[in-house]
């Protein structure tokens, strides 16, 4: 069978799909839920219904919070139970026992952290409240698991049967976002690397927090890492120093992060008073969708929005009185602490109380069709100790992810908040990944402030590794909830956050460093400045909207460059970036030129001006999301001796980079000219099972069809590249559900028989609008207390 062929090849080791292809297919269909019916439910207090729409959208009529949470775990695990255990397997480090050697590093590197650990110190230490309504959603995970007689298809297919849920996996499932979203070491590792291996004024230059978009919402407009002049000598001596390379340090010209954009407009911006929410989260794109849609009705909350399979919490949307939508504050929340270790006792280190010795754990990985194998991992009582050295000494992680204290289910609370100060005081104090959350209530109002715990550092800032051994660094708790910055009703009538920086610097707490460029946020605000009757519609087309003004800079480069072209390649840049309509659509030319050259450029300029950093630290990575600063400030200055092409011009080398980039673009896509070339074929998104990839055969049945992608990597609203995009589009005011608009890709159901499926993939990907809120039943289940 061809099947059996494609899984030896993949390496999957896993055979049993050839037979699940054909004479088990019927086995598979069987795992599919019923939508409608009676089943009883243990543990309900209280008969329960869930009515599904035509896209298998539930709404949820429960007695009570518990009972709700207990409904909407039982959906769950119904329509998600794979990519649940999935989540929960990636926290944890055990996914190599069902891939096998695959995953093996993966695991290797996910055990360090703990998180099992952390897991239940974090349930050990929630709130009653919160506690209640974890266990009620485990008992309706593990009831659903319980009555489903055959497993889902990919575990049909891997040859397992899934654990029982316990409360730890949620957390699981919520470290695991956190660490998406805020748990990346590599950032303190990048700048301490440059701090200890360039001079100070080239580290400042290239590590700016500012831009020409920069959309500041409080503190003042001042910045702790201000735009510095170009260092030309400085720079001149370390192009000198590199003079032989070809390639010099590893460069993210890129540099995404786990983005979004979400605003909130007030009731005199729009055309009858309502306050309205856009949010659009984006994230790396798969199937089944990262969300799940739910509509969950108790006592008098009605809660609307998207949920997280594996959490009994609505994420983002609306309780009737209070919508909220969410994107990431790119926060500093981790510190790798440095060792001092003692000379002679390897397991001592040193501490302000004196020599301390490191906790030691041993853990086994599981590994299908392999052996298993032993790791020896170390902690401090600062955290973790990294296997990988920063500059050659060890480091610990301190991270508020894994406090006891740091996350929680506080986002819970939100159904009780019935106005703008209640909603603040939930948010400011849940224990969740940092984030931005704006904010809309009945009344026309609207509110900005923070999400999260946030480290309340002393004696430093946080951006470089240092020791804290003498007690001149430590965290001393986290910043107080009621000092958590918030604006409330602006002269403006909206608040907008892109990831970008929010903060001046006059609030006194530092909350991040490495900010996303503001275009974005810049984009968004200019646009709602010059809308005065907004509706849900409007701004629902301003999540799709494709203009890129930042690209503007790169267009006037290549013109100038090419006034006098005689060389055909630069003449079909010209003719190109002519072409280009100022957006990001699937049929704008030139932009691809244009996107293609940024990217070469910033390789080439970085890559020798810190050669430095990769001889100090091979794995460095230079990945500042304000990079744009530095970088239009030495092709705009174009200083003598900053040319990164040593003896040449800056002419010239901007042209060979140039030309460069034509080349790459007419060989990779087959073009003969640039000026026909159109965005979306460079921009193709496939939006993809965890199978498809090594499994061909079967990708059309688990993947969506590919589509020519309008958007951009970070530098327009509309965020769609052919990995990550907007996991989600809604657009809300509170009591006005039924005017509101929700869509996400793929579908509901994570069953690839499922008719829920794929059925919303065609209006996310058209940018069509779907209806916030279920619509009318198709089907009713009725859920029943034990007898």
């Amino acid at each position: 069978m061809k099947f059996k062929h494609i899984l030896y090849l993949a390496g999957f080791g896993v055979l049993a799909l050839a037979t699940y292809a054909g004479t088990r297919l019927e086995k598979a269909a069987a795992s599919l839920p019923a939508s409608g019916g009676e089943s009883v439910l243990p543990g309900l207090a209280h008969p329960a219904t869930v009515e599904f729409d035509r896209l298998g959208i539930p709404r949820v009529a429960a007695a009570n919070r518990e009972d709700a949470m207990r409904v909407l775990g039982y959906l769950h695990a119904r329509d998600r139970l794979f990519q649940m255990d999935l989540m929960r397997r990636k926290g944890a480090g055990r996914l190599a026992e069902i891939f096998g050697e695959q995953a093996l590093a993966h695991d290797r590197a996910q055990r360090v952290y703990a998180f099992g650990l952390a897991a239940a110190a974090i349930v050990a230490a929630l709130p009653e409240s919160q506690r209640r309504a974890l266990e009620a959603y485990v008992a309706g995970i593990n009831a659903r698991m319980a009555e489903q007689t055959v497993p889902a298809p990919e575990m049909l297919v891997l040859g397992y049967t899934p654990e029982p849920w316990r409360a730890e996996d949620s957390l699981l499932v919520g470290l695991n976002m956190f660490q998406t979203l805020n748990g990346h070491p590599d950032e303190e590792r990048m700048l301490s690397v440059m701090a200890g291996t360039l001079p100070p004024e080239v580290f400042a230059f290239l590590t700016p927090d500012v831009d020409a978009y920069t959309s500041v919402i409080a503190g003042g407009s001042g910045s702790r890492r201000p735009e510095r002049p170009v260092p030309a000598a400085a720079l001149a001596d370390l192009l000198g120093e590199t003079r032989h390379l070809t390639l010099g340090a590893g460069v993210d010209a890129e540099a995404l992060p786990a983005g979004s954009n979400n605003w909130a407009v007030a009731g005199s911006r729009t055309r009858d008073g309502r306050a309205i929410v856009a949010n659009d989260m984006h994230l790396n794109l798969g199937v089944p969708n990262i969300w799940y849609r739910a509509e969950l009705r108790y006592g008098e909350a009605v809660m609307s929005g998207v949920t997280l399979p594996g959490l009994p919490l609505l994420v983002a949307g609306s309780n009737g009185r209070i919508a909220w939508g969410f994107t990431n504050v790119d926060a500093d929340v981790l510190d790798l602490v440095k060792l001092e270790m003692h000379a002679s006792e390897p397991d001592r280190y040193r501490t302000p109380e004196g020599w301390a010795t490191l906790d030691t754990r041993t853990e086994t990985v599981r590994v299908k069709g392999g052996a298993d194998e032993t790791l020896v991992l170390k902690s401090s009582r600062w955290g973790p100790v990294m296997t990988e050295p920063l500059q050659g000494q060890p480091v610990a992680l301190r991270w508020t992810a894994l406090e006891a204290q740091g996350v929680d289910l506080g986002l819970l609370d939100m159904d009780g908040a019935g106005d703008l100060d209640s909603a603040i005081a939930v948010m400011n104090r849940a224990g969740s990944p940092p984030q931005n959350v704006v904010l809309a209530d009945r009344a026309g109002r609207i509110a900005w402030t923070l999400t999260g715990r946030f480290p309340l550092r002393r004696g430093f800032d946080g951006s470089v590794s240092r020791s804290w051994s003498d007690g001149a660094a430590a965290w001393d708790g986290f910043i107080p909830p009621e000092r958590l910055p918030r604006v409330v009703d602006p002269a403006s009538g909206f608040l907008a956050t892109a990831n970008n920086r929010t903060l001046g610097r006059d609030y006194p707490y530092v909350i991040g460093h490495n900010y996303s460029n503001s275009y974005r946020a810049y984009r968004i605000g200019e646009s709602l400045k010059q809308a005065p009757a907004l509706t849900e519609t409007e701004l629902f087309g301003l999540q799709l909207d494709t203009r890129s003004e930042f690209f503007e800079f790169y267009r006037d480069l290549v013109l100038a460059l090419t006034a006098d072209a005689g060389d055909p390649a630069l003449a079909d840049a010209r003719r190109a970036v002519e072409a280009w309509d100022g957006r990001m659509e699937t049929d704008s030319r030139g932009i691809a030129l244009l996107v293609r050259y940024r990217r070469n450029l910033a390789r080439t300029i970085f890559s020798r001006l810190l050669a430095r950093c990769d001889q100090a630290d091979p794995g460095f990575v230079y990945a500042w999301r304000e990079a744009e600063t530095p970088l239009r400030a030495l092709i705009s200055s174009r200083l003598p001796g900053t040319v990164p092409d040593r003896g040449g011009s800056w002419d010239g080398f901007l042209r060979g980079v140039l030309v460069q980039s034509v080349d790459e673009l007419r060989k990779e896509f087959g073009a003969a000219e640039l000026e026909g070339l159109p965005w979306g074929r460079v921009n193709r998104v496939e939006v993809r099972h965890p199978f498809s990839k090594n499994l061909p055969l079967v990708s059309a049945l688990l993947d969506m069809p590919p589509v020519d992608g309008a958007g951009c990597g970070g530098y327009c609203i509309r965020v769609l590249t052919p990995n990550q995009g907007a996991s989600e589009r809604l657009v809300v005011s509170p009591g006005h559900h039924g005017d509101g608009i929700l869509h996400m890709p793929a579908g509901q159901s994570g069953h690839p028989l499922s008719p829920h499926y794929r059925d919303q993939q065609d209006a996310w990907a058209a940018g069509r609008p779907l209806p916030f809120e279920p619509g009318p039943p198709r089907e009713t289940l009725r859920l029943r207390p034990a007898p």
